[in-house]
């Protein structure tokens, strides 16, 4: 829903569009740099083995998967009040641009994160970095009805994500070529190609977002409303109820929350679990995530087409079975060409239980826009919630172990009992029901 008092534009135009879209460019350096490929290796990399925290030794791992924990619990709590921001308060643009300048800085600043003498500077540094994206992208999906017609809601959002993947790309390539040739680049250091990245991402993300910023329609003016904060608690508040009476939805979000804490666990943290148990050097991590960014596109593609056949109970629980695959070889690997296969593997059912989990529950929601609104989210706090779930469970397992397979093993239990749950659900796989046109989350 958006504000009727806040200033429009006309809708569908294709510039307004593109400068919507370039903000996925800008804002995915982030999620593809920071925190999948490079940053969470570098992160143990400049680290001891072991951190005094609180009194007690914890891997530098374990820290890493906590502070990607509390980050979220953060987005978490603070999210239905960005929510309540986003639809009634009029204030989008601001805000973008202060979650945008904040998580930019904050990756810049990581440039100065060379020892363990700067741990807690830039573990900080980190989650103002994930608080920045996480927040931003409430107020950049809920610009999409005010830009376009319902009708171009999929094709739009799409073209968001292609941006995106297609911008963090290219970024990542070049510090590839940083990394592996830093001769061509006068960098003596080996830290200095991935802290160049860093700030490279703070400014590719700063820099592309000013196109968006131009083009989006400017905020209301005055003060925001003061029952701001008891809309947006008061919308979760009211959608909770409603899917306590709705088994099948209730049903499906405990699946999803089990099963998203291993998926978005593992996306996390696969580059470390690599690193630290196989010996990866820091170019094989970053082709190994262009291989599950490349593989995510078919993956998508194909087990959509499978639930278009079989239905999505029966695609999501294929994905599911995987995945519990995946974590008990993962358990036994001690080979780098095993691993490449399994990181093949994860791109695959990666791709396609992200877009399938959105479009099946879609399905089972009533046809009021209103509660779509309310029911997505819903969908979004549970899946913050459920990384805060799988990351705080890797890092506790490990630090109860002092082995980071047994915290990958521990991964399988999430899948296991999504799939159990799962058995349970109707999904309304009926190809005549009207199809949803559904924000990009």
């Amino acid at each position: 829903m958006t504000n009727a008092e806040t200033p429009t534009i006309p809708l569908n135009q294709k510039k307004t569009i593109r400068a919507w879209a370039l903000f996925d460019w800008a804002n995915s350096a982030y999620a593809l740099v920071i925190s999948t490929a490079v940053f969470p290796v570098y992160y143990t990399s400049v680290m001891p083995a072991k951190i005094e925290v609180f009194g007690e030794m914890v891997t530098n791992s374990a820290v890493y998967s906590f502070a990607v924990s509390f980050s979220f619990i953060l987005v978490a709590l603070f999210s239905p009040l960005l929510s309540g921001i986003a639809d009634y308060g009029g204030k989008r643009l601001f805000f973008l641009k202060v979650f945008t300048t904040f998580g930019a800085i904050a990756c810049g600043a990581l440039y100065f994160f060379t020892a363990d003498s700067w741990l807690w500077f830039g573990t900080g540094a980190f989650i103002v970095g994930t608080l920045g994206f996480a927040g931003g992208i409430v107020f950049y999906n809920s610009y999409l009805p005010e830009i376009v017609t319902e009708d171009r809601y999929d094709k739009v959002s799409a073209q968001g994500y292609a941006y995106g993947y297609v911008g963090s790309v290219i970024l990542l390539l070049f510090i590839l070529v940083m990394n592996e040739k830093p001769a061509w680049f006068n960098l003596s250091d080996d830290t200095y190609a991935p802290r160049i990245g860093f700030l490279l991402v703070g400014i590719w993300w700063l820099g592309f977002a000013q196109l968006t910023f131009r083009m989006m329609p400017q905020d209301k003016k005055g003060p925001l409303p003061p029952s701001i904060i008891k809309r947006g608690y008061g919308d979760m508040v009211a959608v909770f109820q409603k899917v306590k009476e709705n088994v099948s939805v209730r049903r499906f979000l405990i699946a999803f929350f089990f099963y998203s804490s291993g998926v978005q666990t593992v996306i996390y943290l696969a580059t470390i679990f690599a690193k630290e148990e196989l010996g990866f050097e820091t170019g094989e991590l970053i082709l190994i995530v262009l291989i599950l960014q490349l593989v995510a596109i078919f993956g998508a593609y194909g087990f959509a087409k499978i639930s278009d056949l079989y239905g999505n109970r029966f695609s999501i629980g294929s994905m599911l079975f995987i995945w519990i695959t995946i974590c008990i070889l993962a358990f036994f690997c001690a080979d780098k060409t095993l691993f490449y296969a399994l990181a093949a593997l994860v791109g695959t059912v990666m791709g396609g239980i992200q877009s399938l989990s959105r479009s099946s529950y879609a399905k089972m929601l009533d046809d009021s826009i209103d509660d779509l609104s309310s029911y997505f989210s819903f969908y979004d706090v549970l899946y913050k919630l459920s990384v805060v779930s799988g990351t705080f469970i890797f890092g506790f397992v490990e630090l109860l172990t002092n082995n980071m397979r047994y915290s990958v093993l521990s991964l399988s239990v999430f899948f296991v009992i999504g799939f159990v749950i799962l058995q349970g659900v109707e999904f309304g796989d009926n190809p005549k029901r009207r199809k949803r046109k559904i924000v990009h989350q």
